[in-house]
């Protein structure tokens, strides 16, 4: 998709006022071509969970492999492997889509190195696109999983976690300073990852818990997770069962038996302030 970055600047005064008492604004943004509505559309950004401060390095880090082909943070080792190692933002879709058409074998995306994104629903869109495609997600021994990588994790057909990975969740915040607690639960800031929850598999109650859990600590605070600890989250008692097949929930009618799954690519921009 095209884009464009526009600069606008906004004189405040008359053009008769003394230079004195002027005052000047400037207001970058970016914009991308709507083809639907054939003209650019300005692009808001997308809330910022990037770890930081305590946040920043892993208590220990799994080693990389080799790569034949980076695509932004995405590093491809072969035909059915991929390594997650460096942060995700607004070009991480494109860079994605990109791997897979030149990839479409990729089995399994291994989370190294994973500190977060500085763009949450970039981010989301990527655990969309995985999930559609298959894509099994891995946590090594020694690997590193913070702030918004967790999401990415959770996008998983399969997700394995093996003893001495980690985890590390807390707040979001966006452009204007605001988190999670600063809106209800039911406005759309907080839907947008109680919904993504649901769709990777979880039920209403598990997802709730899940993101009550995650905004238990504020964005510049973090809150630790083993291994174990996570795998509890998903329901896998032990790590013979680590490897289990994500859910995907449906919407059922009375009397009707679980469909199967089905993804749906949701633009959420709109319902953000």
């Amino acid at each position: 998709m095209r884009s464009v970055v526009k600069t606008f600047i906004l004189f405040l005064s008359l053009i008769a006022a003394p230079a004195s008492a002027q005052l000047l604004s400037v207001e970058t943004y970016v914009e991308e071509w709507n083809e639907a509505q054939q003209k650019w559309v300005r692009v808001e950004d997308g809330a910022d969970r990037l770890a930081s401060g305590a946040l920043s390095a892993p208590a220990h880090s799994a080693p990389e492999s080799a790569a034949i082909a980076s695509y932004g943070p995405f590093r491809v080792i072969d035909d059915a492997h991929a390594e997650l190692v460096g942060v995700t933002d607004r070009s991480s879709p494109t860079d994605f889509a990109a791997m897979l058409r030149d990839f479409p074998g990729l089995k399994t995306l291994k989370l190294v190195e994973a500190p977060g994104t500085d763009d949450d629903r970039a981010n989301m869109k990527v655990g969309r696109m995985l999930r559609a495609a298959g894509i099994d997600t891995h946590v090594p021994n020694g690997g590193s999983v913070r702030s918004g990588a967790v999401e990415l994790f959770l996008a998983g057909a399969n997700r394995r976690i093996d003893d001495g990975a980690e985890f590390a969740v807390h707040s979001w915040i966006d452009g204007q300073g605001r988190q999670p607690s600063d809106f209800a639960m039911t406005a759309a800031p907080n839907l947008m990852y109680l919904n993504y929850y649901q769709e990777m598999g979880m039920t209403s109650a598990e997802a709730t818990a899940f993101y009550a859990m995650t905004n238990s600590v504020d964005f510049a605070d973090a809150k630790w997770l083993t291994a174990q600890d996570m795998r509890e989250w998903l329901g896998q008692k032990d790590p013979a069962s680590a490897a289990v097949q994500a859910e995907v929930t449906t919407i059922a009618t009375q009397g009707e038996k679980r469909a199967e799954p089905r993804i749906a690519y949701l633009d959420l921009s709109a319902l953000l302030p």
